[in-house]
């Protein structure tokens, strides 16, 4: 019996070694469990508490599956997709994790889904700060220069948001911070929680779910959302899908059909969670290679 066993693991090993067996193919069978690849400390999204709104959602789909939600903890930096969805293990013969609930337009490291929410970066301040009754991004470009140039506005390096202060003059006003930095346990909405409350900025422009999410558990300051609008120039609306391996077609329209007919749900939970929800554009997902 062992012998059996150990041949036919050994058979498939080389069949993968040369290129005959797709990774794919091999780790085929049915699913006991919905396996979820994912952060474990990126609120609002994903945490190993369950408590963000990609947990919310995997449960949801792990009940219309009628299947337990699993997941395989990795932090979402490079490497991310690598060591979770493309981690094909030869001595268990499957990989860790089959899908990633959240991964951006035209992603080429997995094969991705429909668009399941759109949304855009925001422009968020705190009354007091000198900017009072500024609604529209229009408003705020129309303030005089000196009153503009006091304001101290956060951004992360390499973002949209630190290209459109400086098209608009404002670089002397940029307080840049990392987008990625060494401590796990730092997530961008922290850029409000602790540095707006602080003091040490007076506004910033972060990606919409993390301001939403940010600016409901602050109870210190009063904040303004101002969402960046589509004509800056600048590419500030961003669709998001979910990913599975290259070459797992089927797979991949089973959690289509979960995201049509639990879109209601999902924009129910987006909502819940201070995501600024813009209306989805057609978009086709990524395909696989030839």
């Amino acid at each position: 019996m062992h012998t059996r066993v150990f041949r036919q693991s050994l058979c498939t090993v080389m069949l993968l070694a040369a290129g005959v067996l797709n990774p794919v193919t091999a780790a085929q069978g049915e699913r006991t469990a919905l396996r979820v690849c994912a952060d474990p400390s990126q609120p609002p999204a994903s945490t190993k508490d369950l408590t963000g709104f990609e947990n919310r959602i995997a449960e949801l789909f792990g009940k219309s599956l009628g299947l337990p939600v699993e997941y395989t903890w990795f932090p979402q930096r490079m490497g991310f997709i690598r060591k979770t969805l493309k981690n094909f293990d030869n001595a268990t013969d499957q990989y860790p994790c089959d899908l990633v609930m959240e991964a951006p337009e035209r992603f080429e490291l997995a094969a991705t889904t429909i668009p399941y929410f759109r949304s855009t970066w925001v422009f968020v301040y705190a009354k007091g700060r000198g900017i009072d009754g500024v609604e529209t991004i229009e408003q705020l470009k129309a303030l005089p220069k000196e009153k503009k140039e006091a304001l101290r506005i956060g951004v992360f390096d390499r973002s949209p948001a630190a290209r459109w202060l400086m098209s608009q003059g404002l670089y002397r006003s940029m307080v840049s911070f990392q987008s990625m930095t060494g401590d796990l346990a730092e997530y961008p909405g922290k850029i409000i929680e602790r540095e707006m409350v602080e003091g040490t900025i007076d506004a910033a422009v972060v990606w919409g779910p993390i301001a939403g999410y940010a600016a409901k558990r602050v109870k210190d300051l009063e904040l303004v959302l101002l969402p960046m609008p589509e004509d800056t120039g600048f590419k500030f609306d961003f669709q998001m899908h979910m990913a599975v391996r290259h070459g797992e077609d089927e797979w991949r329209e089973t959690i289509n059909g979960l995201i049509r007919k639990h879109q209601p749900e999902i924009d129910a939970i987006l909502t819940e969670f201070g995501v600024p929800l813009l209306p989805l554009r057609e978009a086709a997902s990524t395909q696989d290679a030839d």
